[in-house]
This record gives C-alpha cells, sequence and structure tokens, in this order.
C-alpha cells in the first residue's frame, strides 16, 4: 500500500508550532489557554505593583510629616470612614490628645493642624485596603475561571497573605508609639513593616517579568543561565535590601536631620557619643539599644553600609560586563547608573537635613533601584538571547 507522501511545508513556517509526539507541551502547563491567562495575570499584577509603589510612597509621606500616630485605633472595615462633621472630628482630635506625641511635642497643634495629619495617615490605610480589595477580586476572578497557571495559585495567594501581615504588623508599628514615652514608633518595627512592603513589591516584579515570558523560553533559558552572575546579583539584591531597612532605622528615629555635613558627620568620621541612649528616666540603656536608638550610630552603619554596597555593586557590575547578552549587560549598567543617583541623591539628603521632597525622593529612588536589580538578577538567570539582525546582542 503505498504511503502519501508529507505535505510541503513552507520555509516561512515557524519551528515548533506543532507538537511533537511524545513531548510534553510545556507551553499549555502554565498557559493552557493559558496566553490570555499569563497576560491578564501580568496585567493585573502590574497594577498591584503600582498600587504597592505609591503605598511606599505615600508612607514615607506619612513618616516625614509625623503622621502615622494621628489615628490611635485599627479599625480595618470602619476605619475607612473618615470623619464627616465637627463632632466627629473633634473625637478624633481628643483621641490623638491622649497620647504621648501629642501631649510631649505637639502640644499647641490646632484642629486644623491635625486634619492634615490625619488625612495623610487615613490615605496611607486607605491605600491598604485598596491593595487588598485589587488582590482579592483578581485572585478569585482567575481562581474561579480556572485560569491560574499550574504551580502559581499558592504564590498568588502568598502575595495576599504577605498583604494581610503587612496590616497588622502596620497596626504593631503604630502601637509602640501610643503609649509610655514614645513621641514616634519603634524604629525596628518601622524597618519591619517598610521591609515587608519590599519584599511584597519584589516579589510582584519577579512574578512580573516570569510571566512575560513562556515557560518553554524560561526553561530554555534557565539552561543558559550565568551561575556566577546570578549569584552574585542575589548577594547584591540582599544587600541592597540591608541598606533599606537601614534606611529605615534612619527615618524612625529621624536620625538623617542629625548630622547634616558629609563626608563627615558634624566634624568627626565616627559621631561622639555613639553607643550612649538613656530612658526617659536619664538612665543609660544596654548598647544594644543604640544601634537602633541611637542617630549618630544608626546614620554611621547608613552611610558605612552604602559605601560597601557600591563597592560591591561595581564588582558585580565589572562581572556582568562580560555577559554575553546584551539584555544582561544593559539590565546591570542601568543598576549602576541608578546606585550613583541613589548615592548622590542620599547625600544631598543628609546635606539638607532629610528635607521631606529630598528624603521622599530618596525613597522612590530606593524603590526604582530595587526593581533593577531585581530584574538584572532575573536576567542573569534567565538570559535572553539576541539576535544579530536585530542588533540586539
Amino acid at each position: 500500500m503505498a504511503t502519501k507522501p508529507p505535505s510541503n511545508r513552507s520555509i516561512f513556517e515557524e519551528v515548533g508550532t506543532a507538537p511533537v509526539a511524545g513531548q510534553a507541551n510545556l507551553g499549555g502547563v502554565i498557559s493552557g489557554a493559558g496566553t490570555g491567562a499569563r497576560r491578564g495575570i501580568r496585567v493585573w499584577l502590574a497594577v498591584l505593583f503600582l498600587l504597592v509603589a505609591t503605598m511606599i510612597a505615600v508612607g514615607g509621606m506619612t513618616r516625614l510629616t509625623d503622621s502615622g500616630l494621628s489615628i490611635t485605633e485599627w479599625r480595618p472595615i470602619t476605619g475607612a470612614i473618615p470623619p464627616l462633621n465637627a463632632a466627629d472630628w473633634q473625637e478624633e482630635f481628643t483621641k490623638y490628645q491622649a497620647i504621648p506625641e501629642f501631649q510631649l511635642q505637639n502640644s499647641q497643634m490646632t484642629l486644623d493642624e491635625f486634619k492634615t495629619i490625619f488625612w495623610w495617615e487615613w490615605g496611607h490605610r486607605q491605600f491598604g485596603r485598596v491593595i487588598g480589595l485589587v488582590w482579592a477580586l483578581g485572585f478569585v476572578g482567575f481562581l474561579a475561571a480556572r485560569q491560574i497557571p499550574r504551580g502559581w495559585t499558592g504564590r498568588l495567594l502568598a502575595l495576599g497573605a504577605l498583604g494581610g501581615l503587612q496590616g497588622a504588623i502596620g497596626w504593631w508599628m503604630v502601637s509602640s508609639g501610643l503609649t509610655g514615652d514614645m513621641v514616634d514608633v519603634k524604629s525596628y518595627r518601622l524597618a519591619t513593616h517598610l521591609g515587608l512592603a519590599f519584599i511584597i513589591l519584589g516579589l510582584i516584579a519577579h512574578y512580573i517579568f516570569e510571566l512575560s515570558r513562556s515557560e518553554v523560553d524560561l526553561i530554555a533559558a534557565r539552561r543558559a543561565g550565568e551561575g556566577k552572575l546570578a549569584r552574585m546579583s542575589t548577594g547584591l539584591m540582599h544587600f541592597a535590601f540591608l541598606q533599606i531597612l537601614l534606611g529605615a532605622l534612619v527615618a524612625g528615629i529621624d536620625a538623617g536631620r542629625a548630622f547634616p555635613t558629609w563626608p563627615d558627620m558634624n566634624g568627626q568620621f565616627f559621631p561622639a557619643d555613639a553607643f550612649y541612649v538613656v530612658d526617659s528616666a536619664g538612665n543609660p540603656l544596654p548598647i544594644w539599644h543604640a544601634f537602633f536608638e541611637n542617630p549618630g550610630l544608626v546614620q554611621f552603619m547608613h552611610r558605612m553600609s552604602g559605601y560597601l554596597l557600591a563597592v560591591f555593586a561595581v564588582v558585580v557590575w565589572l562581572r556582568a560586563r562580560k555577559s554575553a547578552y546584551g539584555a544582561t549587560r544593559r539590565a546591570f549598567h542601568a543598576v549602576l547608573a541608578l546606585l550613583a543617583l541613589q548615592i548622590f541623591i542620599g547625600i544631598y539628603t543628609a546635606l539638607t537635613a532629610a528635607q521631606v521632597h529630598v528624603a521622599i525622593t530618596h525613597q522612590v529612588t530606593a524603590v526604582i533601584l530595587w526593581v533593577a536589580i531585581i530584574r538584572a538578577r532575573h536576567l542573569a538567570g534567565a538570559p535572553i538571547a539576541g539576535s544579530l539582525r536585530e542588533g540586539t546582542l
């Protein structure tokens, strides 16, 4: 019996468009009807990313304007409704007048002045509620439609869990400034709150980068990954995260306003009385308190860590210059440029005694740099092959 000869294939037919017998359809694993779901989830995550980035900026302004203690209760549901009349405003102001920040620092504050700081904190909390709602609507919607790619349900659910934890940590932070003799929140709690925000933002960015490429492409790219550069960029990411935490400690005790000089610290390399901290009664506290509560020591650590981070970033960049992939090289060029900009802004922040607009620029640039590092790390581990024809090698 004669066999039918195979039909001629066009030379323009893309290789791999038809599945080969016995070969796993890896593309369908992640996106069965999947291309749409993958794209839709990426858009949803991009919205969450923008909201979280804005939340970090609003949180920074809330801290810089000393607004974080203006709302003295944690009401996740009913707290979304602001004061609606004069009696409501007076009730909120009376609650604020009962805490140490008002009694020890803002005793001359008027109701109108209180309204300004109240709106910053209310807006900060409101953003948290919006983020939670956007996550819940997206997650439940994709889950109900069975459009979440295989292996991604747990990761997307974890984002919501981290968001809920962030709300609880936010109240844990605020509560530290409502009693005793504290006029601000505890700096290590602020660092925990900000650190988790950067973790959530970093995870969202990482997921977007992964979902921007097909699973088949990622598998092939990871085989071509540059292991040493990926490990070095992972170290850079962790180092940058440490610097972010130290920056939060600086903000938590207003250490950025204590030493408006550079490269020295009020004429000294190492600040005087760096390990000296006392309680409200004037009694010296154990030395470990200084690492969180002494403005000189905290800012010194932030500065020294910044210098070391810059040196390590240059080492990583020198290694990245040897990458065979143009996209990877360009990603690390961007990291180094952003880090240089961030150092300049950080110095200017110190010289201006952390003026609000300069300090918030410093924090926003930290967000951009953080995402750039995560992107460079992603490309080191899963490089994008360039094209000689398109000039992208």
